[in-house]
């Protein structure tokens, strides 16, 4: 009888345990969310199809990507079915296709940003022969408000540039680098027009006919990590020109061309230029200005830590005679020079013999160059030139130019070459190698009165 009591007790006591468990756990699925929904992580959303992420590929608009056909409607129906999408949108070229085009104008403004994603080739017609009739023969590929573009990808866009060099009005063409008789429009591959917020990255140029990208009217552009190619005697083909516009940064990028790495033309400011790596080629220029008695206006411009190497010139600020107008707030910092013929250069007697007709006339009007400043410009160049040349107006002389650690040595051990300077009033803040001596001391009386220098 004992060992029934026992027994039984040890059973309720199995069985209470048992209920207890069952009742917390279903109290703890029933329990209720916290009370600030802030806290609560939220649920993983799930991917969202390709249609609503906004991506149209050129292949579903009627791209063939064999390189033959002719593509330039599939990538302007692409083009406009983004720009009409409410949300971004990206556009893609994929990756193991060339794609012909045409001259072609892509146009915004767009309801919102828009990706270009060239993965794949994209080439021009080859050649001015097989440029088609009626088309602009001034630019191949053009974004026309485009605000807020994005072109990027490591595809290749190639400009089938050869037989455009070999126009007979091209200089190389022509006795003593004269012109010859003869058409001589050639296309830029890259054209920004009246754009903002616009970002170029990784992209892949060569062989343009002639500019492979230029911003004209431009607004907050940023070029990084591009690469652009083409031969050391191709003409005309400036890496990146920037004219008439405001809040450019161009960095980490390699540039190899027949002219300038960078042109920095007319009303442009707010320029920066970083870790290029620039050559063979004309060098980083602002200019030309001035031509035909035009106004120009260019200030704050910053170059830095750059490369230049196996180029005609450097870091190089050419003008027009008889033009009008300015160049100020101009820094060079810490640039390296391999082998370069003018390292640091201002000529304000730029002219092409032949052009216009005889030779270049001597003016009293100049585009006024002041406060530009040297710093850290070291390494070689090639002593048919002098490492320094300052080439100023007889009437409109430079003014504030400052040197300081400029070391240039001769590529070769030649006997260094003195620095010429004519008209020019500056400084030297450090020991120079080679020494410049020839600055003139103080402020010219004449500077007062030069009504050019009023840009802004």
């Amino acid at each position: 009888m004992e060992l029934s009591k026992k027994l039984i007790l040890l059973l309720s006591i199995v069985y209470i345990f048992f209920c207890t468990r069952v009742d917390s756990r279903a109290h703890y699925h029933k329990k209720k969310p916290p009370a600030n929904p802030s806290i609560a992580l939220p649920p993983a959303p799930a991917p969202a199809p390709l249609t609503k992420l906004g991506v149209h590929s050129v292949m579903s608009f009627g791209a063939v990507g064999d390189g033959v056909s002719d593509d330039t409607e599939a990538f302007k129906s692409a083009w406009d079915s983004a720009c009409e999408e409410e949300e971004p949108a990206v556009i893609v070229a994929p990756r193991g296709y060339s794609f012909k085009i045409r001259s072609i104008i892509f146009a915004g403004p767009c309801r919102n940003g828009l990706v270009l994603q060239v993965d794949g080739t994209i080439m021009a017609p080859d050649g001015p022969g097989e440029w088609p009739q009626h088309y602009s023969l001034r630019q191949w590929l053009v974004f026309y408000r485009a605000n807020g573009l994005a072109l990027q990808g490591g595809g290749l866009i190639d400009g089938k540039g050869h037989k455009w060099w070999n126009l007979p009005c091209k200089p190389h063409r022509g006795k003593n680098h004269t012109t010859m008789p003869g058409p001589c429009d050639s296309p830029v591959a890259f054209r920004f027009f009246m754009s903002s917020n616009i970002k170029v990255h990784g992209i892949r140029v060569r062989n343009s006919p002639q500019f492979h990208f230029r911003f004209d009217n431009c607004r907050n552009v940023t070029v990084d990590s591009v690469s652009i190619r083409s031969p050391a005697l191709s003409p005309n083909t400036d890496g990146i020109h920037v004219e008439n516009s405001v809040d450019v940064n161009l960095r980490n990028s390699v540039i190899s061309s027949g002219d300038d790495c960078v042109s920095i033309g007319a009303g442009s400011s707010n320029i920066h230029i970083r870790n290029i790596t620039c050559g063979p080629s004309h060098g980083i220029s602002i200019g030309s200005l001035g031509k035909q008695s035009s106004r120009a206006c260019v200030r704050n411009i910053t170059v830095k830590d750059c490369v230049i190497k196996h180029s005609d010139n450097g870091l190089r600020i050419k003008t027009w005679q008889g033009g009008s107008g300015s160049v100020s707030s101009v820094s060079f910092v810490n640039v390296l020079m391999e082998a370069v013929r003018n390292p640091i250069i201002i000529n304000q007697y730029y002219c092409l013999v032949g052009v216009g007709g005889g030779a270049c006339r001597n003016q009293t009007s100049a585009v006024f160059v002041s406060d530009v400043a040297y710093e850290g410009i070291k390494g070689s160049y090639d002593s048919r030139s002098p490492a320094v040349h300052f080439g100023c107006s007889d009437a409109v002389p430079c003014t504030n130019i400052t040197l300081a650690e400029v070391e240039l040595l001769p590529a070769q051990g030649e006997i260094i070459a003195d620095p010429f300077c004519w008209n020019v009033y500056g400084v030297s803040r450090t020991l120079t190698i080679p020494p410049v001596a020839c600055l003139l001391r103080g402020v010219p009386r004449s500077t007062m009165d030069i009504e050019s220098s009023g840009c802004y």
